[in-house]
C-alpha cells in the first residue's frame, strides 16, 4: 500500500509541473520558423482558408488537400486572426491543446489510478522530450492527443462501471468525434481495439458490444462527424472520399508515402528517446509486465500502448510522433513504478549521455561532412557546424554539470530531479538547438519568401516541396514545371537542369530563380 506523498512533494510536484508546461509548451514557441513539410502544410492550408474566404475545404497552394480534416485548421484559423499569420499564432492551438492533455491526465488519471499517481504522471509527461516537441508543432497531433487521452480514460471509467451510469461512455463518444474531426479514423480505430482487447481479456466481450452499438453514443459522435464529412462529399464528389480514407488513411497503413518508412523495430528507439529523461523509469516498468498484467488499470494501459506501438510498427508509413498516440497510458502506467526508482546513476544516465552527445554533434557533424557525398545535404550543412553558439555548450555543460551534482544529493526526490532534468533539457532543445536547425533547414526558405513578397511574377516550386515558401511569400507557389518568365523555387543542385535562367538567391542548397 502506497504512503500519500509529503505535503512538501506534493507542493514540488505542482511546482514542477507549471514550469514544465510553460517551458515545454510555451517558451520559444514562435522563435523558430515552420518548419517543412508538415508544419508548412498546415500553415498554408489554414492561410489559404482566408484567401479563399472559405472554411469548409482544404487547398494547399491553390489544390485540394484532402490529407486531413479541418478540425485543426479551424483552431489555427482562430489563433491566427488574433495573433496574425506568425508562428505563434500558428502553433498555440497545439500549445494549448498540450496544456489541457496534462490536464486531462490529472483529471481522468486520478479516477482511474489516484490522486498522486496523476499527479506524477502529468509532471512526467509534461516535462518529457516527445511532448514538449509535439506541443510546439504547428501541426494536428497535440490535439488529437488530447481527445485521444478523454477517450480512453473516459471509456475504461465507463467499463469499470458501466452498468450504474452512461456519462463517461457519452464523453468519449464526443471526443472520438472531435478526434475523428481532427485526424480521421485512428480516433476511432485505436480507441476500439484497446477497448476491445481489454473486455476480451477480462471475459467481458458483451459489454463491449452493449457499449460499441450504444445509439445514444453513435447519435452524439455522429452529430460531431457527419456534418463536415457530409458537406465535403457533397462538395468534392468521390475525389475527396478517395484522397481522404483511401489514399491518406489506407494506402498510408499499407504502402510508404513521403519516404517515411521503417523497420518494424522503428518505433522501440523512437520510444526509449521520447520519454527522456524517464528512460530508465520506462524500463523499470517493462521489467516488470507480469505484476502489472494482474491489475485491472494497469493491464488497460499497457494495451493502449501496445495497441499503439503494434499498429504503427506495422503500418508501411512511419513517423515518429505516432507513437505518441499511446503515451497518455504509457506514463500513468509509469507513475505508478516512479517508487521503483532508487539509483540516482541509473535514473540520470541516459540524459547524462543524451546532453553528451549533444554538446559533440557540431564537432561530429564537421568530421563527417566529408564523407557526405549526396550533394543537396552536404550543401545544406556545409557551414552548420559553425551556426552554434557559444550558449549551446555553455547551457549544456550546465545541464551536464547539474546532472553530475543530481547523482551525490540525497534531496530533493529522485523523482523532482528528472523532472527538473527534463525540464531544462526542454530549454535546452528550443532554446539554442532548434534555432540552430531551424537556420540551417528553414533560414534559405524564408529568405527566398521574402525577396519575392512584392514580385508580381508567378512562382513555382520545382521538384521541391516547401509550403512553408507560401506562408511567408505571402503568395500561392504552384508546383510544377516552370516556364519562361516565372520564378522558380529549386534545390541547387537542379538549377542546371532549368535551362537559360537568372540565379536570384542561392543558400544551404536552396535556389531562386527566374526561368528565361
Amino acid at each position: 500500500m502506497r504512503l500519500p506523498l509529503p505535503l512538501v512533494s506534493v507542493t514540488g510536484l505542482h511546482l514542477l509541473l507549471w514550469l514544465a508546461v510553460f517551458f515545454g509548451f510555451f517558451f520559444n514557441l514562435g522563435a523558430a520558423p515552420l518548419f517543412d513539410l508538415d508544419e508548412g502544410a498546415y500553415s498554408q492550408a489554414t492561410r489559404e482558408m482566408f484567401l479563399r474566404d472559405d472554411f469548409l475545404s482544404l487547398y494547399l497552394n491553390g489544390q485540394p488537400r484532402y490529407d486531413k480534416p479541418i478540425l485543426f485548421h479551424w483552431l489555427q484559423a482562430l489563433s491566427t486572426r488574433v495573433f496574425g499569420f506568425t508562428e505563434w499564432g500558428f502553433r498555440l492551438p497545439s500549445a494549448i491543446a498540450a496544456t489541457l492533455w496534462v490536464g486531462v491526465v490529472l483529471w481522468l488519471g486520478r479516477r482511474m489510478l489516484n490522486e498522486r499517481d496523476a499527479l506524477v504522471a502529468a509532471v512526467l509527461m509534461a516535462s518529457s522530450l516527445a511532448v514538449a516537441v509535439l506541443a510546439k508543432e504547428a501541426i494536428a497531433d497535440a490535439v488529437l492527443n488530447l481527445w485521444l487521452a478523454i477517450t480512453l480514460l473516459a471509456l475504461f471509467l465507463h467499463l469499470r462501471d458501466a452498468e450504474t451510469t452512461k456519462r463517461w461512455l457519452y464523453l468519449g463518444a464526443l471526443t472520438a468525434g472531435l478526434g475523428f474531426l481532427t485526424k480521421g479514423p485512428v480516433a476511432v480505430v485505436v480507441p476500439a481495439a484497446v477497448t476491445l482487447l481489454y473486455c476480451l481479456r477480462c471475459r467481458a466481450w458483451r459489454i463491449w458490444l452493449r457499449m460499441i452499438g450504444n445509439p445514444i453514443a453513435w447519435g452524439i459522435f455522429l452529430l460531431v462527424v457527419l456534418p463536415w464529412y457530409l458537406a465535403q462529399y457533397l462538395r468534392e464528389g468521390d475525389a475527396f472520399l478517395e484522397g481522404f480514407f483511401l489514399h491518406h488513411n489506407l494506402v498510408r497503413f499499407t504502402q510508404t508515402l513521403e519516404g517515411h518508412g521503417g523497420g518494424i523495430g522503428y518505433y522501440l528507439p523512437v520510444t526509449l528517446v521520447g520519454v527522456l529523461p524517464y528512460t530508465t523509469l520506462l524500463i523499470n516498468t517493462l521489467l516488470r509486465l507480469p505484476e502489472l498484467l494482474r491489475q485491472d488499470a494497469s493491464r488497460y494501459l499497457l494495451i493502449w500502448f501496445g495497441v499503439v506501438l503494434v499498429l504503427f510498427s506495422l503500418s508501411a508509413t512511419k513517423l515518429p510522433h505516432y507513437i505518441v498516440y499511446g503515451f497518455t497510458g504509457l506514463f500513468l502506467l509509469m507513475a505508478t513504478q516512479a517508487q521503483t526508482l532508487r539509483s540516482p546513476l541509473w535514473a540520470l544516465l541516459p540524459q547524462a549521455i543524451l546532453v553528451c552527445l549533444l554538446l559533440l554533434f557540431p564537432w561530429v557533424l564537421e568530421q563527417v561532412l566529408p564523407f557526405i557525398h549526396k550533394p543537396f545535404l552536404a550543401e545544406m550543412l556545409a557551414d552548420a557546424p559553425g551556426l552554434f553558439p557559444p550558449g549551446y555548450y555553455l547551457f549544456g555543460g550546465l545541464l551536464l554539470a547539474l546532472t553530475g551534482w543530481f547523482l551525490r544529493q540525497q534531496g530533493p526526490p529522485l523523482i523532482h530531479r528528472l523532472a527538473i532534468s527534463g525540464v531544462l533539457l526542454n530549454v535546452y532543445i528550443a532554446g539554442f538547438l532548434l534555432p540552430v536547425v531551424a537556420e540551417v533547414q528553414q533560414a534559405p526558405i524564408v529568405e527566398a519568401a521574402r525577396l519575392v513578397r512584392s514580385d508580381p511574377r508567378t512562382l513555382v516550386m520545382w521538384r521541391l516541396n516547401m509550403p512553408s515558401f507560401s506562408v511567408y511569400s505571402e503568395r500561392i507557389a504552384e508546383r510544377r514545371e516552370p516556364v519562361t518568365g516565372e520564378l522558380v523555387l529549386t534545390k541547387g543542385i537542379h538549377l542546371a537542369d532549368l535551362g537559360d535562367h537568372r540565379l536570384i538567391f542561392r543558400k544551404r542548397g536552396i535556389a531562386l530563380a527566374e526561368k528565361r
